[in-house]
């Protein structure tokens, strides 16, 4: 094998075949296009591999990967209940405190407090 069969081989064939196995891996997990989409991209990346994956990066959306990844998705939702659970927290210590404070009646804590916690 001469230098430059392994240049080529090396910086790109070897980029676009990766590139190529992963337009279609991005394209198989995706959730917000249909299957005939789908089939329909296939095969223009296959038959047309660079003109196919061209296009097909630059009409995905910017955040499909984010909308295909379930685990991104529920560490996000976790990251919002964690916020919202130490929000209450605090929401209550307050509540706590208006009441000792006798700023509130314990018909008005025991209201605020219910609306707080549903």
């Amino acid at each position: 094998m001469s230098f430059w069969e392994f240049f080529l081989l090396m910086l790109i064939w070897i980029p676009l075949v990766m590139l190529w196995i992963f337009a279609l891996t991005d394209l198989a997990r995706r959730t917000d296009i249909s299957g005939l989409a789908k089939g329909l991209w296939a095969v223009a990346i296959v038959l047309l591999p660079i003109i196919g994956m061209v296009i097909y990066f630059i009409v995905r959306p910017h955040d499909a990967a984010i909308e295909t990844d379930p685990r991104v998705r529920m560490e996000e939702i976790m990251a919002e209940t964690a916020a919202t659970d130490a929000d209450r927290i605090a929401q209550l210590e307050r509540l706590g405190d208006l009441k000792d404070a006798g700023a509130l009646t314990d018909e008005e804590f025991a209201t605020l407090k219910a609306k707080l916690l549903t």
